[in-house]
């Protein structure tokens, strides 16, 4: 497929409605703290199920993805860990970067971005993705946020057990292994389907705000670092992990693989508010570098993923 016409099918649709929530953060004083409430708490667990329990993907596939993707962040922590010690950078520099770097933007923008590239089966792995992600960020994340602040704060690790999505996760696990899912066609699966749907649309207008509200203009040499780390060598690992763990479907391994080549996830800047607001990297608070990280790679994910995404639709990973 050319790379005009994966541009215009894959990202063009995810730019346009970010652009619209871009557009609607410069214009409005809008905080995305409600919209962003209504994902986690209600649109993102009811995507979570529907698309564990209409997947037809199996138990084997499902175990194999998620030890993937764990594989995939211990994998970016030890080598941006182990690159940072070498290089002697600071312990706070270090974390921060070692947090923009491990977890990808799997949900707001990896989901709708699978979806349009890889069909049912993209939604539905990006959407595991998200999942296991969740855990590793409030068990990992919290470690190495609190860690850049100077203290343990391993007692936040607890929020794990708070956030809908995990336990929609088991339910729909527990749902397919007793038999128990509803009819296709029924009315909770139509449901279910209709308000996860929704999560999309909601995801990407966040994002836009999100960049809306970005300083751009702390442009450090740190910021070089962390973005060649997540959009040159996290889908190189991902690549190598796919391969490593022998996915038996093809569109599972090639969307493992985008996933983890998203720009770098939100998520990690409440981390560093919460456990090290008052840190600084390169000159400029923790926060302030994890925002620019993100906005510089969702900026340089627009060209770079297409090219990855005509890549994987070739006979890569096959």
């Amino acid at each position: 497929m050319a790379l005009l016409s994966i541009f215009a099918s894959a990202i063009l649709p995810i730019v346009l409605i970010a652009a619209v929530g871009f557009t609607l953060g410069r214009l409005r004083d809008v905080e995305p703290g409600p919209l962003n409430t209504a994902v986690v708490y209600v649109l993102a667990p009811a995507l979570v199920l529907h698309s564990l329990m209409a997947s037809e993907l199996s138990g084997g596939t499902l175990l194999r993805l998620a030890l993937a993707i764990a594989a995939f962040t211990l994998g970016m922590a030890a080598i941006v860990e182990l690159s940072g010690r070498l290089l002697g950078v600071d312990t706070a520099t270090l974390s921060a970067l070692v947090l923009v770097s491990i977890f990808p933007n799997a949900g707001n923008y990896g989901i709708p971005v699978s979806a349009f590239s890889f069909g049912t089966t993209g939604r539905g792995v990006a959407v595991l993705y998200v999942a296991v992600q969740s855990v590793m960020m409030y068990t990992i994340g919290v470690y190495v946020a609190s860690r850049s602040g100077g203290s343990a704060g391993l007692g936040a690790v607890k929020r794990v057990f708070r956030i809908p999505l995990i336990y929609a996760v088991v339910f729909g696990l527990l749902a397919r292994a007793l038999d128990l899912v509803p009819a296709a066609g029924s009315t909770a699966m139509e449901t279910l389907q209709l308000v996860g749907d929704a999560s999309i649309p909601v995801m990407l207008l966040i994002l836009g705000i999100q960049l809306a509200n970005t300083d751009f203009g702390a442009a450090l040499p740190e910021i070089g670092v962390a973005a060649t780390a997540k959009m040159l060598i996290a889908p190189a690992l991902a690549v190598g992990i796919a391969l490593l763990v022998g996915f038996d479907e093809p569109a599972v391994a090639r969307t493992y693989v985008l996933e983890s080549a998203m720009p770098a996830a939100v998520t990690p800047l409440v981390l560093l508010i919460e456990f090290a607001d008052d840190v600084e990297v390169g000159g400029v608070s923790a926060p302030e570098f994890v925002s620019t990280v993100v906005a510089v790679t969702t900026v340089l994910s627009v060209p770079l993923l297409t090219l990855l995404i005509s890549v994987l639709q070739s006979d890569v990973l096959v």
